[in-house]
């Protein structure tokens, strides 16, 4: 199958500059196609995976991925869209950014060097103004600038020049990687057709319009419910294990609405169409289960953080919906806990009453704290307590690091061992 009928397949693609000459490229050879990142923070977030999983899709297909790391572009910042400019990184937090990025995007693709990671700085800072102006700003027409889309909503408020000329300077990459990568696609969400297509015309101007050069883009992906994918009521879902644990990572993807796990499947993984297809009629027949949204939190956190992680997080799953959390280890518990009610406690041993009640503040009285022990409501680090005179020694698990207490069925907190 060729490739662009997997993607159509997959609702990917919203535009393309040529259907039938990409078509026919990426059905005979295999062919050099860019994403583009611009360094403005140290981590991707789940937006940021739309277009590599696409890209993941090329390199599966025998295709070559080229990953452009903005150090130049990411140093002035592209037009947001919003009412306001970007903020300029000093250039220690843009090389910072880069380290971390290239660290992520070659776990997702690979250590074998079927891909390459280049940086926009490498040759974006080697241009003069005189050569910028003479050798690009010549072949631009402003009045076309003015009509890309992410220049025209930003002119009632203002727009730098410096954002402005932005899509020169990513036109100057598909330029230098056509000519130096063997790059003929690139590829980007929506909002990157006006700037694609920019690129696309000055390869036609400096190389000849014969130049077999082609763009892709991917739609805006929104929720069932018409929100944006990709935000949480805690921010962002984030790559970096550090911002968003394995764990929360796969619950995030656990809890997709039954009307957007298809559609997902589709997009974040590389289940074939047969599997999604059954998983499809699932959600339809036994969507109690919620096999299609298990599935989907297995693959794609496997596919960013290892099988390892995804292991881990049923295991943190399991035992907090049991209550067996006697098993998990002090780091499982920093990622299942983290935004669980958290007090800090000494390791000093104390009355069980008396350390729910004025040591953590659990309990707010002693009254209630013996009423809910005697009746069987509290569990310490997963064993119920029913004595009173017990003593709770905050050395005796997980490392002398936590002591885990669990009120009722459901409730939660987490002491931590200072």
């Amino acid at each position: 199958m060729n490739i662009l009928d997997d993607l159509k397949w997959r609702g990917a693609i919203n535009q393309e500059t040529d259907h039938d000459g990409l078509y026919e490229l990426v059905n005979d050879k295999s062919v050099g196609i860019y994403v583009g990142i611009d360094p403005t923070g140290d981590s991707m977030h789940i937006g940021h995976l739309i277009p590599f999983m696409i890209l993941k899709r090329f390199q599966l297909a025998g295709h070559k991925p080229v990953i452009v790391i903005g150090g130049g572009t990411g140093s002035i910042g592209d037009p947001s869209g919003k009412n306001s400019e970007r903020v300029l990184q000093t250039m220690d937090q843009v090389h910072h950014n880069e380290q971390a990025l290239t660290k992520q995007l070659t776990g997702l693709f690979g250590s074998d060097g079927k891909f390459d990671i280049v940086n926009n700085y490498e040759w974006l800072s080697q241009l003069s103004l005189l050569d910028f102006l003479r050798d690009y700003g010549k072949l631009f027409n402003v009045n076309t600038m003015l009509n890309k889309e992410v220049v025209a909503s930003r002119l009632e408020v203002g727009i730098s020049f410096t954002e402005f000329t932005y899509q020169i300077l990513q036109s100057i990459d598909f330029l230098h990687l056509y000519q130096n990568n063997e790059v003929q696609v690139q590829l980007g969400g929506a909002d990157q057709w006006g700037n694609i297509t920019a690129g696309i015309d000055l390869i036609h101007k400096v190389e000849g319009p014969n130049a077999g050069v082609y763009g892709l883009t991917i739609p805006l992906m929104l929720k069932a419910d018409g929100t944006k994918f990709g935000k949480t009521a805690g921010g962002a879902v984030w790559l970096d294990a550090d911002k968003t644990t394995p764990y929360e990572f796969y619950q995030f993807w656990l809890n997709q609405d039954d009307r957007d796990v298809i559609k997902y499947l589709k997009y974040f993984t590389f289940l074939t169409q047969e599997e999604i297809e059954d998983l499809e009629e699932q959600v339809k027949t036994q969507p109690e289960k919620r096999a299609a949204q298990r599935r989907l939190a297995e693959e794609v956190t496997a596919f960013v953080h290892g099988e390892s992680a995804v292991a881990e997080a049923e295991h943190i799953s399991a035992a907090l919906f049991s209550g067996d959390v006697a098993n998990l280890t002090a780091a499982e518990i920093e990622q299942g806990f983290k935004n669980m009610p958290t007090v800090d406690v000494t390791s000093e041993p104390a009355n069980i009453v008396e350390w729910l009640v004025d040591v953590t503040g659990i309990e707010p009285s002693r009254r209630q704290a013996r009423e809910d022990v005697s009746n069987g409501a509290i569990r310490i680090n997963g064993e119920k307590v029913t004595d009173t005179d017990a003593t709770i020694n905050p050395a005796d698990h997980f490392d002398g690091r936590f002591v885990i207490v669990r009120r009722g069925k459901k409730k939660y907190f987490l002491a931590r061992v200072k």
